[in-house]
């Protein structure tokens, strides 16, 4: 080897050495101080650089805001299989196995209140551009994202955030998410983010039929007789919102939580999850000192449904709106990208008259569709406390 070569790639090897060097540097006079929990809060929060402006800026520990008391920690081998919940083929309806379909919705909306169909009339292609434009919307810089945060945001229909209510949670959850409301297609094309709006609302707008299908089955298993069961199943579900949520890898999973335990305020939600998985299913019937969680194991080309608060009160209890949570991943930053149908905010909820009737005890008080809103949205995760607003007082 020359002398000349010799110098060269010393040459090269020091000028690595100090471009690192000082990478580092540039680094550390960037990053902000994160040693009081306000600081973390106005960065993450108000800001809007989110978990993932933490995790990008090479973070190698969870900040103490997001350590999860012990009891709220998910322990991923700590589960069930989900194989008593195969999924459910939806292009079987209206065949010769109709009525095990329908039951199998029913069965699975009573017990556990969750469960996946195949054949739901989502084009597989359209769901994998979904995930696309998930991971296209939140790789933007941070700035790109935080024009869509409460308060400033161009459009009352768009929100950009992070965790749930982080002004009132102890310890915060490790998710961004971006939520878009549909009133109309113009709307949505004009107002929601370039990155994924017709993407979104193609989505949206295919899964409809289906959202209705399952809605209309429910309704009829519970055997009481409507003047227009049709009107029924539109004031349930006509308000409509495409949530996609994002979890950054983290450093320490075990200590954290993607999404905490809580259960959905509206009818029904649809879920597309990546195929990485975490999210977890409480199991009821079981002591809280014995609780049992089933992971949702994600399964290619399938739709997540679960039943929210709004059908539990309606039937007076028969269906069960499931308690959920979500775990984080140090691998892999992950998506879901949620439908969530509810009714109204003017819409009168309670359980259904014909019900009470047969139970002999009303289990729910009658509300407007708004009350249950603020209450939902005013408090931390807990669990299903959300539900204690809508208890009657007899029950």
């Amino acid at each position: 080897m020359s002398s000349c070569t010799i110098y060269r790639e010393l040459w090269y090897s020091l000028a690595s050495s100090l471009v690192h060097n000082e990478k580092i540097f540039l680094h550390q006079q960037m990053a902000p101080s994160f040693d009081n929990g306000n600081s973390l809060f106005e960065f993450v929060v108000q800001d809007g650089n989110g978990v993932k402006g933490l995790v990008d800026l090479g973070l190698e520990k969870v900040p103490e805001r997001y350590i999860q008391p012990q009891h709220e920690r998910i322990d991923k081998l700590d589960k069930c299989s989900n194989e008593l919940l195969p999924p459910i083929d939806l292009s079987k309806l209206d065949g010769p196995s109709h009525d095990q379909v329908v039951e199998a919705i029913a069965g699975a909306a009573q017990m556990v209140g969750f469960f996946q169909v195949v054949n739901h009339g989502v084009p597989v292609e359209l769901l994998e551009s979904l995930k696309d434009a998930a991971h296209r919307f939140f790789g933007q810089p941070a700035e790109k994202k935080a024009v869509y945060l409460k308060g400033v945001s161009p459009s009352p229909l768009v929100k950009y955030g992070t965790s749930f209510v982080p002004e009132k949670e102890k310890a915060l959850e490790w998710k961004d998410y971006v939520s878009m409301v549909y009133t109309n297609d113009t709307d949505a094309l004009e107002h929601w983010p370039i990155e994924c709006k017709e993407v979104a609302l193609e989505y949206l707008k295919t899964s409809t039929k289906m959202v209705r299908r399952i809605t209309e089955i429910l309704i009829a298993n519970l055997g009481v007789t409507l003047e227009d069961s049709s009107k029924v199943v539109d004031a349930l579900t006509s308000l409509k919102m495409v949530n996609m949520n994002f979890y950054p890898t983290c450093p320490s999973p075990e200590l954290t939580v993607g999404v905490g335990r809580h259960s959905d305020m509206g009818t029904l939600t649809v879920l597309l999850q990546d195929g990485i998985g975490g999210l977890y299913v409480k199991l009821e019937g079981k002591p809280d000192a014995e609780e049992e969680w089933m992971e949702i194991q994600p399964i290619p080309g399938a739709l997540v449904i679960n039943i929210g608060d709004t059908l539990q009160i309606l039937s007076n209890g028969r269906y069960k709106s499931a308690e959920h949570r979500v775990r984080t991943t140090s691998t892999q930053s992950r998506v879901s990208i949620p439908i969530f149908t509810v009714p109204r905010p003017t819409e009168k909820i309670g359980p259904l008259p014909q019900l009470v009737e047969r139970d002999g005890v009303a289990h729910y008080r009658d509300f407007i569709f708004q009350e249950y809103m603020n209450n939902f949205f005013g408090k931390a995760h807990e669990g299903k406390k959300s539900l204690d607003f809508a208890q009657s007082s007899s029950a």
